[in-house]
């Protein structure tokens, strides 16, 4: 019985990606529904991507020049897609075999614009990785949930999303203003009213940083480009149900949060000598704990959650430092961030 097709193109973004680009394009034709049309969008690589790509028989183009951001080769091959569905989907990133079948019931709202899914580290080995790993069990499991319920979702995941090609075509595509386009994209979505939606039971496992170099890179980019979406929307976002209480909560976390683990806790136990209030670090484990662990069951994962927890209060730490360094550049000095560093 042959597979169903659906009037979908994947857009599969690639600078570099010879090590992971195969088993993503497997993953897309081992779907359970398959796409009308697969294209590889080659930014200018400088390995073997576009040889690997053609090698299984998937369209490869190229951009006339490296655009310098993966919403720059998104949008190149935007302009080529005619389907009604179009899925973005990064090249070290794997799907289950159900999670294009899954994404596309979220479209039978005629306002539905997007539609993302669960998301998940395929490695979870290093303490980066492990620490990542912690840090999405929380969110997919905890926050995006309450966000969906509110119809809210705070991102469409850019490693991972669904379109409405009518609806992302009408807002020119990905944008290239902020070093998130994925958040750019979604915050400009609720302000038109379009639905955007969290499927949990659509799955896939992108490859994330293994050591501090490319660590650093991803944080660098995602902490300015929370902050520069907040300068770009925020008056905007503040008319939006829901949204603007979800942001603000958001804000004031990671401001406050950064505040306390980089310089309250650590001079208090100074202060006091007392070495104890440094437990202040992890006061709120038994809380962050709970969803892990109950997810952990859920996945049969349950030793690899125990293993990695205490990487998610390393990796929380790092992201303080990024994010208080991208509020001060960003608000404080007006020193934008504008070049896009790949981070994987």
């Amino acid at each position: 019985m042959p597979a169903r097709r659906a009037d979908l193109t994947i857009i599969v973004p690639a600078y570099n990606e010879e090590n992971s680009i195969l088993d993503t394009l497997d993953s897309i034709k081992k779907q359970s529904v398959k796409a009308k049309r697969v294209i590889v969008v080659d930014d200018h690589s400088t390995d073997k991507t576009a040889d690997i790509a053609t090698s299984v028989g998937v369209e490869v183009r190229e951009t006339p020049t490296n655009t310098g951001s993966k919403a720059g080769a998104q949008n190149y091959a935007l302009t080529k897609v005619k389907t009604k569905y179009v899925m973005a989907l990064d090249a070290d990133t794997t799907m289950d075999k159900s999670a294009v079948e899954k994404l596309l019931q979220a479209f039978k709202d005629e306002n539905t614009a997007a539609a993302c899914g669960f998301v998940i580290p395929r490695y979870v080995n290093t303490v980066w990785e492990r620490g990542r790993y912690i840090e999405y069990l929380i969110a997919f499991t905890y926050y995006k949930p309450i966000q969906e319920y509110f119809g809210k979702p705070l991102i469409s995941s850019g490693c991972f999303s669904m379109y409405r090609t009518k609806f992302l075509k009408e807002s020119n595509g990905w944008p290239t203003r902020t070093m998130a386009e994925d958040m750019d994209l979604t915050w400009s979505f609720h302000k038109k009213r379009f639905n955007v939606r969290f499927i949990p039971e659509a799955v896939c496992y992108p490859i994330e940083p293994q050591n501090f170099s490319f660590m650093k890179k991803q944080l660098i980019r995602w902490s300015h480009g929370f902050v520069q979406n907040l300068i770009l929307h925020w008056r905007n976002v503040l008319t939006v149900p829901y949204l603007n209480y979800i942001i603000a909560v958001m804000t004031w976390d990671s401001i406050i949060a950064s505040i306390m683990y980089l310089f309250l806790i650590p001079a208090f136990s100074i202060i006091f000598r007392s070495p104890w209030l440094l437990l202040l670090f992890i006061i709120d484990a038994p809380i962050v704990f709970i969803p892990v662990l109950l997810q952990g069951l859920k996945r049969k994962e349950l030793i690899i959650v125990i293993i990695s927890f205490p990487s998610f209060f390393v990796l929380r730490i790092v992201n303080a430092i990024f994010i208080m360094e991208a509020y001060w550049s960003e608000i404080i000095l007006r020193k934008r961030l504008t070049q896009y560093e790949k981070g994987h």
